[in-house]
């Protein structure tokens, strides 16, 4: 399975059994967005699909005076079971991710290295300023919910700290002038403005 709602869904059926609206709600106010590629428009669609499959059941089915039937749904072993084997291999296997900013660096050569340092710096300054903030909620939820919840924002927080050294590094070499390379890209975009 490759649809990062199906697991969120999944993971709050693991829970309680809810109707599809209740999912959507409940993965909204825990950020699951935030956390995973989610096709919201698509909740009904993956639900239908996880119970084609068998990975949920319908748990009860009624209907609320002239509202239209709902169902509620609860996961099955066997989609107990995915999910388990799921989690274990998005924890245990890296793979391929393509976050924006790895898209940008591919084709930074369209930009002159002035353009992209300065560049650089704004992004640099919006992660240091998103380190602070994060440092600070990680602080304040840390005395609140176990740190066992709090996993994906640790883990957030340290790729921003490890890209702002990256980024820092960077434009520390095109700074100095150390940067491979750096001639040819200025001078491309001198010949070409």
């Amino acid at each position: 399975m490759a649809n990062m709602l199906a697991l969120a869904v999944l993971s709050a059926l693991v829970e309680r059994p809810m109707h599809p609206y209740e999912m959507a709600t409940i993965l909204r106010e825990r950020g699951k967005d935030d956390d995973m590629e989610i096709k919201w428009g698509s909740l009904y669609t993956v639900v239908r699909n996880l119970a084609k499959h068998a990975l949920i059941e319908p748990a009860e089915v009624g209907r609320d005076g002239r509202r239209p039937e709902r169902t509620v749904y609860r996961i099955t072993t066997t989609g107990h079971d995915e999910l388990v084997d799921w989690v274990r291999e998005l924890i245990a296997m890296p793979g391929p991710e393509h976050p924006r900013f790895r898209a940008g660096l591919s084709v930074l050569s369209v930009l002159h290295p002035g353009n992209a340092t300065a560049l650089l710096r704004e992004r640099l300054a919006r992660l240091d300023d998103g380190v602070i903030a994060a440092r600070a909620a990680l602080e304040q939820y840390g005395r609140e919910v176990p740190r066992l919840f709090l996993a994906e924002s640790e883990y957030d927080l340290a790729i921003r700290v490890a890209e702002a050294a990256w980024i820092r590094s960077l434009l520390a070499e095109i700074d100095l002038g150390t940067y491979p390379g750096l001639d040819v890209w200025r001078a491309f975009h001198e010949e070409n403005p």
